[in-house]
C-alpha cells in the first residue's frame, strides 16, 4: 500500500481539500493508497514514515530531511492533471 501524504502551509482546510484529489486521482490510477493530509510544519516531521509526499513547490526545498519519502511539488494543488503527471514522473 502507498502511504502518502498531502501538505498546506497555511494549515489543515486546504490540506484535506488536495487529499480528496490526490485521491481520486491515484485511486483513477489504480493505486492502493492511504493518504493522509496536514500542515506543511507537521508533515516534515512525518515525511519519513510516507513513501511520497505532495506540496506546493514553494515548500519543497523545507523537506530536505524526509528520508525515503518522495516529495513532488506542485504549482496548482488542485489540478488533477498536474498531480496525475507529477505521481506518475515521482513513481516511475
Amino acid at each position: 500500500m502507498l502511504k502518502v501524504l498531502a501538505a498546506c502551509g497555511n494549515g489543515m482546510g486546504s490540506s484535506l481539500i488536495i487529499k480528496m484529489k490526490i485521491e481520486k486521482v491515484l485511486k483513477e490510477m489504480g493505486y492502493d493508497c492511504e493518504v493522509h493530509h496536514a500542515s506543511v510544519g507537521q508533515a516534515k516531521s512525518d515525511a519519513r514514515n510516507f513513501d511520497l509526499v505532495l506540496v506546493s513547490q514553494v515548500f519543497v526545498k523545507e523537506f530536505s530531511n524526509a528520508g525515503n519519502a518522495k516529495v513532488v511539488g506542485l504549482v496548482n494543488l488542485l489540478s488533477e492533471q498536474e498531480i496525475k503527471e507529477k505521481v506518475e514522473s515521482a513513481l516511475s
